[in-house]
């Protein structure tokens, strides 16, 4: 990895996302095959927004690779409210062996990286949820046994999901089509950049159905994210259109699976049929998040001791 961090997909070449990947499946086999790794190491999970996959699944991670971990609240840090982000990420250096941050803007998260000493993982910002991806593509690659050549439909909003989805596409090798309603696309900018990469690996419409048709894969995630609240009345107007439903599943391939990062609104971008079916593996992508995540801290720590300074 070019970098300490790791804040978007698109910092990872193929190989680095590839063997990412092997690790987690590696470590899902042997849950506890290196569980003194990174012993005397800690993680500090400094979150801005609620969580329950993103902070337990990191809490669980680091205590099974020998780490701590130690959960900052919004009440007690006020990240650049209360206290300067660029203060709290020397301050943090000096205590812990890694950030993992969960903010409302992206911006606060490169912030905290240019200022922090020791590794700052994206756990999730307005712009991207890398670590949400690398849970997905282990799911996909043990389901079907690769992730390169298949067809990934992404129906919704185009939002920080779609974006690390954009992202990984070129990377990993796999077709996105993205359906959401106009005005909703992801960002342009990342979509051009995956294009350049491999013409062939993202194409963005508004037919649900099209994008649907033959698909391997079928992800959704909620209409609306934490802080779009307001938006609620005019989302709910635009977006039934893209509701995954039993109709989306029998247009894709037989033997598609289900995805959705979770939390669901059932009824609203998912229904409970589909939830429920055996094409479903919403549990199963929730569940990777650990064992990626647990990948991500042994590539990121593994070789460095002390808060802030690499092993010589």
């Amino acid at each position: 990895m070019r970098s300490k961090d790791f804040l978007s997909i698109e910092q990872l070449d193929p190989e680095e996302l590839s063997a990412l990947i092997a690790e987690g499946r590696a470590l899902k086999a042997a849950p506890l095959s290196r569980n003194t790794l990174l012993a005397g190491q800690s993680v500090a999970l400094l979150f801005q927004k609620p969580s329950l996959r993103t902070r337990v699944s990191f809490e669980v991670a680091a205590s099974q690779l020998g780490a701590q971990c130690l959960y900052l609240s919004p009440q007690e840090v006020g990240l650049g409210e209360r206290e300067d982000v660029a203060d709290v990420a020397r301050v943090l250096s000096r205590y812990v062996n890694c950030i993992v941050a969960r903010t409302f803007f992206h911006q606060d998260i490169e912030a905290l990286a240019r200022h922090a000493s020791v590794p700052v993982i994206n756990g999730l910002s307005d712009q991207s949820h890398p670590c949400q991806i690398l849970g997905d593509l282990l799911t996909i690659e043990e389901h079907f046994g690769r992730v390169r050549g298949l067809t990934v439909t992404f129906v919704g909003d185009g939002n920080n999901v779609a974006r690390s989805l954009v992202e990984a596409a070129p990377r990993a090798g796999f077709s996105l089509r993205i359906a959401c309603p106009p005005g909703y696309e992801p960002d342009p900018r990342a979509v051009a950049a995956a294009i350049r990469l491999d013409p062939e690996s993202v194409s963005v419409g508004h037919d649900a159905v099209l994008a649907a048709t033959n698909a391997d894969v079928l992800y959704t995630d909620v209409w609306f994210s934490m802080g779009q609240e307001a938006e609620r009345d005019q989302r709910a107007a635009v977006f039934p259109p893209y509701r995954l439903n039993e109709d989306l599943v029998r247009r894709a391939h037989p033997d598609t699976i289900v995805m959705h990062c979770l939390p669901a609104h059932r009824g609203e971008e998912i229904t409970d049929e589909v939830m429920e079916s055996p094409a479903s593996v919403v549990f199963d992508q929730a569940e990777n998040r650990l064992h990626a995540q647990k990948a991500l801290l042994a590539h990121l720590l593994e070789h460095r001791s002390g808060s802030g300074h690499l092993e010589r």
